[in-house]
């Protein structure tokens, strides 16, 4: 089936709106689509479209963009959130791996990647040498002006800050398990618990880099959730979904807070979701006592 649509001017794109039952205000709506797609925008009122691709009556532009535009903060909030952890994360693995073995380079040989399969083992090793060889930090150019003639590789606490998440999560994987274990003990859970939530903040982490819908979105790489008889705090008297939004932010707001226990990143959500009344909470599947949950104390009014 060939596509036979035609590009629309932005005239033409509203018209095409109101035509399908949609009311707002003109200049608001030439502005947004000038500087985001029609396509991009779409992603807000879809929920509100018919089978036969009109709006259910009292549909509102404004109520589109409004979505948007939380969207946005809420985008930028939830990677200052990731940012926190994601470099913890690299501390923490650099360190416990280095001295499990004493070995700075330790993480380019084999006995430091028991979990990998060979081939495995000589991916990640590449694609770590090509991120090296891209890199213009000054200290990576120090090294190598240093020590290169006698090392190829960074030493585990360089290589950690300029790998790429996806290479962080594989030199996770490919550690040996008292290093796994120990590095999720600093976040204080079970290290296979910890090792969904690094592969589902990471999926978070590429949706927000991409200016992505977050609002309103079914994460699909699902993070476990702690049990029940060990971590009651995360079943009562708030039952924490991973299905949702609502969970993934419970998880950054943990880990925030094992990293920066000072942090007001939950206090500083809350505040942002009053500033947008607006915007349903459900859809992002937060229960209506969700801040009855301890493991958002700090996100609670303090007056």
């Amino acid at each position: 089936m060939n596509y036979t649509k035609p590009p629309l001017t932005v005239e033409r794109q509203i018209a095409l709106l109101s035509d399908r039952g949609m009311v707002g205000e003109r200049k608001l709506m030439e502005r947004a689509l000038a500087t985001v797609s029609y396509y991009r925008l779409s992603a807000y009122w879809y929920h509100r479209r018919n089978p036969d691709d009109s709006f259910q009556p009292g549909t509102t532009f404004e109520s589109a963009w409004a979505r948007y535009v939380f969207d946005r903060e809420l985008r930028l909030h939830v990677m200052d959130a990731i940012e926190t952890f994601e470099i913890a994360v690299r501390t923490q693995l650099s360190y416990h791996h280095a001295h499990s073995f004493s070995d700075a380079f330790a993480y380019v040989d084999d006995r430091g990647l028991p979990g990998l399969r060979q081939s495995e083992r000589n991916t990640f090793r590449d694609k770590v040498r090509v991120e090296v060889g891209r890199s213009h930090e000054d200290f990576v150019i120090h090294f190598n002006k240093k020590y290169g003639n006698s090392h190829s590789d960074l030493p585990i606490w360089m290589a950690t800050e300029v790998m790429s998440f996806g290479n962080v999560m594989r030199l996770f994987d490919g550690s040996p398990r008292q290093v796994r274990v120990a590095v999720a003990g600093y976040f204080g859970v079970p290290d296979v618990v910890f090792r969904s939530w690094i592969l589902a903040l990471n999926t978070v982490r590429n949706i927000c880099a991409h200016h992505c819908r977050l609002w309103n979105r079914h994460i699909g790489t699902k993070p476990q959730i702690p049990h029940a008889h060990k971590y009651p705090e995360w079943h009562a008297p708030v039952q924490v979904n991973n299905d949702r939004l609502f969970g993934i932010l419970t998880i950054a707001n943990y880990c925030v807070g094992k990293v920066v226990p000072e942090s007001r990143w939950g206090a500083r959500l809350r505040e942002l979701l009053c500033s947008h009344a607006t915007i349903p909470l459900k859809n992002m599947g937060f229960p209506g006592n969700w801040l009855d949950s301890p493991l958002w104390s700090n996100a609670r009014p303090t007056d």
